[in-house]
């Protein structure tokens, strides 16, 4: 008896470290599957970060035109690293709505002078309500929304290099 507790604990184990080798060499996943694809942005009104601007709102994103929409604050050091992709986004075709949180109007000035400003609207979202509603963890973090303010696709943390013929694949997915 045993003997047969000994067997059916060994034959566990090794069918524990088979599956555990067998997914250890499965290729990693990094597309992060958001409750919030596919969904509609829900409603929400975000005064403009500066006084010139104008409220920003999830109509504003039902125009037919496919746009990035970029969590970011100016407190938010991996949000520099990211400004010159957002600027080659940009640069290519992108239209990008920037929502800084948690953060002031003369901060978000600043930070836009300082590393470049290639939003077509940037609202304030001092309260995180937006970044709540969709999902959002943290900054930098951007998504991919449709011209029917659908959201497509959603990128964690940084935008690298490597993201930005991504992140236009992306947007030509969605319509662009």
């Amino acid at each position: 008896m045993k003997r047969l507790v000994i067997i059916i604990a060994l034959l566990g184990l090794a069918g524990f470290v088979a599956l555990a080798a067998v997914k250890m060499q499965q290729p990693r996943d990094d597309f992060v599957r958001s409750a919030m694809i596919g969904q509609p942005l829900p409603a929400f009104a975000l005064p403009a970060a500066s006084s010139e601007g104008e409220e920003l709102t999830q109509a504003d994103f039902r125009d037919g035109t496919p746009r990035l929409l970029n969590v970011w604050a100016s407190w938010c050091v991996p949000c520099i690293a990211e400004a010159p992709q957002l600027s080659e986004l940009q640069r290519q075709g992108a239209d990008i709505v920037g929502v800084a949180i948690n953060d002031t109007p003369e901060n978000i000035a600043k930070f836009l002078a300082d590393y470049g400003d290639p939003y077509s609207a940037v609202a304030s979202d001092r309260m995180s309500q937006l970044q709540l509603k969709i999902g959002s963890s943290g900054v930098p973090e951007t998504f991919v929304i449709d011209g029917d303010g659908v959201i497509r696709y959603q990128h964690l943390g940084d935008i690298m290099e490597r993201d930005v013929p991504v992140l236009m694949a992306e947007l030509r997915k969605a319509g662009l």
